[in-house]
C-alpha cells in the first residue's frame, strides 16, 4: 500500500471511534480517513453478537463503496463480535483494536498481571483472554465490565462526580486484583482517562488500545498516501449529526467540521 491514496475507513457504534481518528490525524498526515460513526444504533455493548455481525458487515460495505484500501474496526465490540468474518468478507486488511492493546498492555506490564475493562458484550465475548493466550500464556487478565461509561462518554460526561463514583465501583475488582496494567478496551474509555487514572492511583499505568491500533495502522500504510488535502477526513453518522457534530469536536478537534448524515432503509 506504500503508493496506495485511498482512504483508510474506520467505524464504531458512536463517539469513541473518534480517539483512533485523533490518533491517526497525528501519526499520519499523508491519509485520508473516513469515519462512520453508527450513533443511530448506538450502544453496540449489550447487543448480542449476530447483530453486531451484521451491523459491521453493513458498514464496511458503506466503506468498500467508498474506495477505502482498509478498514478499521474502531470498536472492541464490534471487533469481537466480527474482525474474523470482516477478514474473509472484504478483499482490503481489516484490523480491529484488542490484539494492539494486549500486545502494549504486555510491553507494559512489570508483574503480568494486567487489567481489562470493556462494555458487557466485549468482556463476555471472551475475545481479550483468547487474544492473551495466544500472545503471552503467562499473563494474568482480570476482566471487568463497566456498563454506564459508555453513555455518559456519549453524553458529553466524561468528569463529573456521577462518573467518578460509578468508576469507583466498577473498578473495584480491577483494583483488587493488584494489576499493574489497564487496558482501556472499548474506544470511548481513553475520554475517561482522567476519571480512571484517579481511581487506579498513579502505579498503574493506562494502555489506550486505540493509540495502540493508529500505530498498527502506521505500520501497514508506512510510506503512502502523499499528501492529502485539506478536506483529509470524512464523517458520517446515522445519528443525529448537530450531536455528533458538537460533541466530536469537543473529544477529536476542529476537524469535526463537516458530517453527513446516513440512514439505514
Amino acid at each position: 500500500m506504500s503508493r496506495d491514496t485511498r482512504p483508510i475507513g474506520l467505524f464504531d457504534s458512536g463517539l469513541g471511534g473518534l480517539t483512533v481518528v485523533r490518533a491517526l490525524l497525528d501519526l499520519v498526515p499523508g491519509e485520508r480517513i473516513i469515519y462512520f460513526g453508527d450513533t443511530g444504533r448506538f450502544p453496540y455493548g449489550p447487543k448480542p453478537a449476530d447483530e453486531l455481525l451484521k451491523y459491521s458487515t453493513e458498514i464496511a460495505d458503506v466503506l468498500i463503496a467508498r474506495g477505502v484500501k482498509m478498514i478499521v474496526i474502531a470498536c472492541n465490540s464490534a471487533s469481537a463480535a466480527a474482525l474474523d468474518h470482516l477478514r474473509g468478507y472484504v478483499t482490503v486488511p481489516v484490523t480491529g483494536v484488542i490484539e494492539p492493546g494486549v500486545r502494549a498492555a504486555r510491553r507494559a506490564t512489570r508483574s503480568g498481571r494486567i487489567g481489562v475493562i470493556g462494555t458487557v458484550g466485549t468482556i463476555a465475548s471472551g475475545a481479550y483472554q483468547g487474544a492473551a493466550a495466544a500472545i503471552d500464556d503467562s499473563l494474568e487478565l482480570t476482566c471487568a465490565a463497566c456498563p454506564g461509561f459508555v453513555e455518559f462518554v456519549e453524553a458529553g460526561d466524561v468528569e463529573s462526580d456521577q462518573v467518578h463514583v460509578l468508576a469507583e465501583r466498577l473498578l473495584a475488582p480491577i483494583k483488587a486484583a493488584d494489576v499493574d496494567t489497564l487496558v482501556l478496551g472499548c474506544t470511548h474509555y481513553p475520554l475517561l482517562a482522567r476519571t480512571i487514572a484517579d481511581v487506579m492511583g498513579p502505579e498503574v499505568v493506562l494502555v489506550s488500545s486505540a493509540e495502540e491500533t493508529a500505530f498498527e495502522v502506521l505500520e501497514l500504510v508506512a510510506g503512502g498516501g502523499g499528501s492529502a488535502p485539506e478536506d483529509r477526513v470524512q464523517f458520517v453518522t446515522s445519528g443525529d449529526v448537530e450531536t455528533f457534530r458538537y460533541l466530536g469536536a469537543r473529544f477529536c478537534g476542529p476537524e469535526v467540521e463537516i458530517v453527513e448524515a446516513w440512514s439505514w432503509s
